[in-house]
Protein backbone atom coordinates (compact mmCIF):
# COMPACT_ATOMS: atom_id res chain seq x y z
CA UNK A 1 0.00 0.00 0.00
CA UNK A 2 1.26 3.20 -0.84
CA UNK A 3 0.33 6.06 1.38
CA UNK A 4 0.71 10.18 0.75
CA UNK A 5 4.15 11.18 0.75
CA UNK A 6 5.08 14.13 3.05
CA UNK A 7 7.06 17.26 1.46
CA UNK A 8 10.32 16.24 0.44
CA UNK A 9 8.93 12.55 0.23
CA UNK A 10 9.17 10.75 -3.14
CA UNK A 11 7.08 7.73 -1.61
CA UNK A 12 6.32 6.12 1.56
CA UNK A 13 5.11 2.24 1.03
CA UNK A 14 3.97 -0.30 3.80
CA UNK A 15 5.33 -3.36 3.06
CA UNK A 16 3.73 -7.05 3.65
CA UNK A 17 6.14 -7.59 7.01
CA UNK A 18 3.87 -4.18 8.38
CA UNK A 19 6.35 -1.21 8.58
CA UNK A 20 6.93 1.97 6.60
CA UNK A 21 9.58 2.73 4.25
CA UNK A 22 10.53 6.03 2.93
CA UNK A 23 12.48 7.23 0.20
CA UNK A 24 12.94 10.95 0.26
CA UNK A 25 13.60 13.38 -2.67
CA UNK A 26 17.37 13.64 -1.93
CA UNK A 27 17.56 10.24 -1.39
CA UNK A 28 16.11 9.05 -4.75
CA UNK A 29 18.03 11.52 -6.68
CA UNK A 30 21.46 10.73 -5.65
CA UNK A 31 20.27 6.76 -6.37
CA UNK A 32 19.05 7.55 -9.89
CA UNK A 33 22.01 10.29 -10.59
CA UNK A 34 24.97 8.51 -9.28
CA UNK A 35 24.86 4.89 -8.54
CA UNK A 36 22.01 3.70 -10.71
CA UNK A 37 20.83 5.88 -13.58
CA UNK A 38 18.68 3.26 -15.19
CA UNK A 39 16.40 3.83 -12.54
CA UNK A 40 15.36 7.02 -13.31
CA UNK A 41 11.47 7.13 -13.82
CA UNK A 42 10.87 3.73 -12.58
CA UNK A 43 9.93 4.57 -9.36
CA UNK A 44 6.75 2.82 -9.15
CA UNK A 45 8.93 -0.11 -9.67
CA UNK A 46 10.59 0.07 -6.57
CA UNK A 47 7.19 1.25 -4.84
CA UNK A 48 5.91 -2.23 -6.07
CA UNK A 49 9.25 -3.95 -4.65
CA UNK A 50 8.17 -2.90 -1.44
CA UNK A 51 4.41 -3.08 -1.32
CA UNK A 52 4.40 -6.51 -3.00
CA UNK A 53 7.78 -8.50 -3.22
CA UNK A 54 8.43 -11.73 -4.29
CA UNK A 55 10.69 -12.55 -1.94
CA UNK A 56 12.84 -10.62 1.08
CA UNK A 57 16.00 -11.88 2.61
CA UNK A 58 17.81 -10.37 5.36
CA UNK A 59 21.29 -8.81 4.80
CA UNK A 60 24.18 -11.29 6.01
CA UNK A 61 26.64 -8.32 6.90
CA UNK A 62 24.29 -6.24 8.65
CA UNK A 63 20.89 -7.87 10.15
CA UNK A 64 19.43 -4.52 10.05
CA UNK A 65 19.04 -4.44 6.10
CA UNK A 66 16.60 -6.20 4.39
CA UNK A 67 16.65 -6.69 0.56
CA UNK A 68 13.27 -7.02 -1.18
CA UNK A 69 12.96 -8.38 -4.31
CA UNK A 70 10.41 -8.55 -7.22
CA UNK A 71 10.43 -9.79 -10.66
CA UNK A 72 10.94 -12.18 -12.89
CA UNK A 73 14.75 -14.49 -13.81
CA UNK A 74 16.58 -12.82 -15.75
CA UNK A 75 16.11 -9.48 -14.15
CA UNK A 76 14.43 -8.51 -10.63
CA UNK A 77 14.43 -5.25 -8.79
CA UNK A 78 16.21 -5.21 -5.94
CA UNK A 79 15.12 -2.22 -2.82
CA UNK A 80 17.71 -2.50 -0.28
CA UNK A 81 15.95 -1.12 3.11
CA UNK A 82 17.41 -0.53 6.51
CA UNK A 83 14.92 -1.01 9.07
CA UNK A 84 15.14 0.75 12.51
CA UNK A 85 12.87 1.68 14.98
CA UNK A 86 9.85 0.38 13.57
CA UNK A 87 10.22 2.11 10.38
CA UNK A 88 12.52 2.08 6.92
CA UNK A 89 14.18 4.16 5.19
CA UNK A 90 15.26 3.19 1.67
CA UNK A 91 19.13 2.71 1.33
CA UNK A 92 19.25 1.45 -2.35
CA UNK A 93 17.74 -0.13 -5.61
CA UNK A 94 19.23 -1.40 -8.63
CA UNK A 95 17.89 -4.06 -11.04
CA UNK A 96 19.55 -7.51 -10.43
CA UNK A 97 20.03 -11.08 -12.86
CA UNK A 98 20.41 -12.90 -8.82
CA UNK A 99 19.08 -12.84 -5.81
CA UNK A 100 21.42 -12.25 -2.90
CA UNK A 101 22.64 -15.02 -0.56
CA UNK A 102 21.27 -14.73 3.19
CA UNK A 103 18.30 -16.13 5.09
CA UNK A 104 14.55 -15.58 3.09
CA UNK A 105 12.56 -14.09 5.81
CA UNK A 106 9.77 -13.52 3.74
CA UNK A 107 8.07 -15.33 0.56
CA UNK A 108 4.85 -14.69 -1.84
CA UNK A 109 2.41 -17.56 -1.02
CA UNK A 110 1.74 -19.01 -4.52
Amino acid sequence: MSEAPGPGVVFAVTTPLGFQVRCTRSRWEFIVVHKHPILAGREDDIRSTLADPDEVRRSRKDSDVLLFYRGQWPRWFCAVVRRADGSGMLITAYPTDAIKAGEAIWTRSR
